[in-house]
């Protein structure tokens, strides 16, 4: 555990590059990112306790043990409440879980964008303005967020018209979903931007964190922060719906997750929770083509050299995956000084090599599969005639890491599969996989999803392509930081 760790209850939250002084729960959110360039961490165990009936009090729960310590109860069991209401859910159970076979799937997509990163971007908004509010009022906020693909539309949708906070989303220009780019473009809202690069996510997530090294000089009157998951106010409420899970099956069991991930966040978050007193077998990690992932966790080197692949699950085409820096600290037991030279190797180098110890311990954890776009198209289909229940490309690719991995776990221990996204935000590989003729146009091809399934179209996506297009700017990678630096003295 880190050197700075404190002597009271109440976690502080330290940097996984030990230069970083440690801050109270409200710094490190309005923050985003260490100084040092790390990410921020509990410096304990947060001792979860047992998860209320309502997933609202779960994540009150989680809440509390992460941040009670520097927000008042009242105002997280509010915060709390107002991000899993109705009005913000289309379920009444918010994260329900259904059965496919002998297998669950969580559905964490009935939220105002219809992907899981409404269940964090729920939350972050208000415990950001409520930090600002105590610790920097007279300043405004400038969001920073790359996307690929679900993040921007669940920012811009938690932060819409929020005084006093601004954002600017960057995507890769060729690298999300039509459905995903509509809800990005078409987002009202006068303190929004989305921003198309030509490029890739990766690049968009380095120019991120490139920005944020230089925020005093492009910036200086605003306070930079961030909505990605490297800004532990949007890790840590994502514990809840593990919690969650596991009430629903009961029985004192202990499940196993398998987890579409691309940065690493949503699959942490498992590792956090059972850190944290719940029980699991296990946690699958299910990447696509782009198995830089799977290929870290099997052989112990992490090597972002290697083309990067367009699929068709966007959301999970990244090279560089953020989070791994927190799983390596975990790994690490604490060592800072580990962590900084691994990362500066990965960032100099390209790629870097775990020690076999620290490489053990991830082993210990965590499990990974890779799924082609073919398979993932394969498993769809198979899901949809044997179950009836159809799965986005996301979730297919962890439905299959688990046909291929649940066998080393133990045969009680309930199959949780993460679905992290509507199948309606991903219309033509649902039609194509289920041999279904797509029409070009994409509301033609929502409307024929919904014929031939049954399956109602979300709340989220009813009326989008009606909107109008209100943010359709593109730029260069290298133009990212002049157009914040633009942006912060011209809105």
């Amino acid at each position: 555990m880190s050197t700075q760790q404190q002597t009271s209850a109440e976690p502080l939250f330290v940097s996984t590059r030990g230069d970083s002084k440690a801050l109270p729960a409200s710094a490190a959110i309005l923050q985003g990112l260490a100084a040092d360039g790390g990410l921020f961490m509990p410096d304990r165990p947060l001792g979860v306790v047992a998860p209320g009936a309502a997933y609202a009090d779960t994540a009150l729960v989680v809440l509390q043990a992460a941040f009670g310590g520097d927000y008042a109860a009242d105002e997280l069991r509010q915060i709390a409440h107002t991000a899993y209401s109705s009005q913000r859910f289309d379920d009444a159970q918010v994260v329900p879980l259904r059965q496919a076979g002998d297998r669950y799937v969580m559905e964490l997509f009935h939220g105002p964008t219809a992907s899981f990163k409404d269940m964090a971007l729920s939350v972050l908004p208000a415990l950001m303005a409520s930090a600002r509010r105590r610790l920097a009022s007279d300043r405004e906020i400038l969001v920073l967020t790359a996307t690929s693909g679900d993040t921007g539309s669940a920012t811009m949708a938690g932060f819409q018209d929020m005084p006093g906070i601004k954002v600017i989303v960057f995507y890769p220009e060729h690298g999300v979903s039509p459905v995903q780019q509509a809800q990005m473009q078409r987002m009202p809202g006068r303190n929004l931007r989305a921003v198309a690069i030509r490029g890739d996510f990766d690049q968009a997530q380095q120019g991120v964190k490139q920005i944020f090294a230089r925020a005093r000089e492009l910036a200086p009157q605003c306070l930079l922060s961030s909505a990605n998951s490297i800004n532990i106010g949007r890790l840590i409420p994502q514990m809840a719906y593990y919690l969650h899970a596991a009430h629903q099956i009961g029985g004192g069991k202990a499940p196993l997750f398998s987890v579409p991930t691309g940065n690493f966040g949503d699959i942490f978050a498992g590792a956090l929770a059972g850190q944290s007193g719940l029980p699991l077998s296990g946690l699958i990690c299910a990447t696509n083509d782009n198995q830089v992932l799977k290929d870290a966790l099997d052989t112990g080197v992490y090597d972002r050299r290697r083309p990067l692949h367009k699929t068709l699950s966007p959301s999970m085409d990244i090279l560089v995956s953020s989070n791994f820096e927190r799983a390596l600290y975990t790994a690490a037991q604490g060592d800072a000084a580990q962590v900084q030279q691994l990362m500066a190797q990965l960032e100099q180098q390209g790629h870097m090599a775990l020690p076999a110890g620290l490489h053990g311990r991830l082993r210990a954890q965590y499990r990974a599969a890779a799924c082609t776009d073919q398979q993932a198209q394969h498993t769809m289909r198979h899901v949809y005639e044997r179950h009836g229940y159809l799965l986005d490309p996301h979730t297919a690719c962890a439905w299959l890491a688990a046909d291929e991995l649940a066998g080393a776990y133990p045969a009680a221990a309930p199959q949780v599969v993460l679905s992290t996204a509507s199948p309606y935000k991903f219309p033509q590989a649902a039609l194509e996989a289920l041999g279904i003729p797509a029409a070009k146009d994409v509301q033609d091809q929502l409307a024929l999803l919904e014929k031939h399934t049954g399956v109602p179209l979300p709340r989220a996506l009813d009326g989008l392509f009606d909107r109008p297009v209100l943010h359709d700017e593109v730029i260069d990678p290298g133009d990212m930081a002049a157009y914040v630096q633009r942006r912060a003295h011209t809105w």
